[in-house]
């Protein structure tokens, strides 16, 4: 509000001048964005495993005119039994160095790509909390701007299947019924944390975000009968204790923030029930890998958010584009161009996480989602300068670190099952 106030008493020619500066920043945010998104497309194939694998067995194949050490001559006589005994040493020797240096040269590659993914991910997650609160600040339309966000995702798996990039899933009429009640639930964890974002603090809306685990626990018991072990109900108590002391002590509380993130964690939680149900040990289509999966479903959702975003906001939007052009807040491309950032930065985070995640353990994982929400929450009370109330702080950091120990705990239990 005071941000706002400081823009309507601004004159026309620094409205101008400010305009061009916020142009101008979108535009080399623009640029990095791309760029980034660009290298991680591409490092999807030149970091895969299967071919490291290869070129190392390339490098230690034997070359073509290599002969074997107990067959070599010398001087027209086969060499003595002592040369013999050293050559093998020698080659031995050789052989374990190589072998060592391609060890260390695979775990250097692979640390190197952990870590580049996990920036990634943290970077397009931050990019995209900033970007979507910036536009829902001056457009109220969250239907609308979620719709626009998932349909950005189309532009770019879309060109990689036709390209032949990546192989293009293909799917039955039956097998794409079963992945609509999926694609239902990912239009609602979506549309729901927009909503949230554009209701309250980002910084609230992920501290509710952290309770998702208890309404899994909730929905894995209800639906598919699932027991979990004491130890992981007792993790839930400090995420139910520290997401309640943070929405008293939150100083921009909205029941509608509230409502909305717990909308999105409910369909989050609710499309891991119905994943596990409907598909587990089922192989459905072809090519229908983890990215594609996600893609297929971006799809689906895109389809499904156009007729309710039309039926609750209608082409309000659009209206509201003109008048916040119309005010000198923004120029049309500078708008736009927040827009599509909001986008684009949405499906890189998707896309990298699975990147991301599939390099790891189950341990490292957890430990990289927690920091990840943290990195998001201090990053957005920098950005916007959020002020959190010292129980708001205290709050947030006790429902975090639940939601690390019930991590933990359920990899724990895992491995006892095993």
């Amino acid at each position: 509000l005071k941000t706002r106030a400081s823009f309507i008493s601004l004159d026309f020619s620094n409205k101008t001048s400010l305009t061009k500066i916020h142009c101008k920043m979108f535009a080399k945010r623009a640029l990095v964005t791309l760029a980034l998104a660009a290298s991680v497309s591409v490092s999807a194939s030149a970091f895969n495993t299967g071919a490291f694998v290869k070129n190392v067995l390339v490098a230690t194949k034997p070359q073509a005119g290599f002969k074997k050490p107990g067959t070599a001559k010398f001087g027209g006589k086969k060499q003595s039994a002592l040369v013999r005994r050293a050559a093998d040493a020698s080659g031995g020797a050789n052989a374990s160095k190589d072998s060592s240096n391609d060890d260390s040269s695979s775990s250097l590659i692979a640390t190197l790509q952990v870590g580049i993914y996990f920036a990634l991910w943290y970077l397009f997650n931050i990019a995209y909390n900033i970007y979507n609160k910036q536009a829902l600040n001056v457009l109220d339309y969250p239907w609308t701007v979620a719709t626009i966000q998932m349909a950005t995702g189309i532009l770019y798996f879309v060109p990689l299947w036709i390209l032949g990039l990546r192989k293009a899933p293909k799917l039955s009429a039956s097998e794409i019924k079963t992945l609509i009640p999926i694609a239902l639930c990912h239009t609602g964890v979506h549309v729901g944390a927009v909503i949230a974002l554009g209701a309250g603090a980002v910084s609230f809306a992920h501290i509710v975000k952290a309770s998702e685990p208890v309404v899994t626990c909730g929905l894995n018991y209800a639906f598919l009968g699932q027991v979990l072990p004491t130890s992981v109900y007792l993790t839930l108590l400090p995420i139910i204790g520290g997401v309640a002391i943070a929405s008293m002590k939150e100083l921009s509380f909205t029941f509608l923030a509230l409502a909305s993130a717990m909308l999105s964690n409910v369909s989050s939680s609710a499309r891991g029930v119905l994943s596990k149900k409907t598909m587990s040990g089922k192989q459905i289509g072809e090519n229908l890998d983890a990215q594609n999966l996600y893609a297929v479903l971006t799809a689906m959702s895109t389809l499904i958010l156009i007729p309710l975003m039309l039926s609750i906001e209608g082409l309000g939007m659009f209206s509201a584009f003109k008048d916040v052009v119309a005010s000198g807040e923004f120029t049309n491309k500078g708008l736009a161009l927040l827009l599509a950032l909001g986008g684009i930065s949405y499906y890189a985070y998707n896309e990298v996480a699975f990147l991301a995640l599939g390099k790891v353990n189950p341990v490292t994982h957890a430990v990289g989602n927690t920091i990840k929400r943290v990195v998001i929450i201090v990053a957005s009370v920098v950005a916007f300068k959020t002020p959190m109330s010292t129980g708001s702080i205290i709050g947030s950091s006790i429902a975090i670190a639940g939601t690390l120990l019930y991590s933990l705990a359920m990899n724990a239990s895992k491995k006892e099952k095993k």
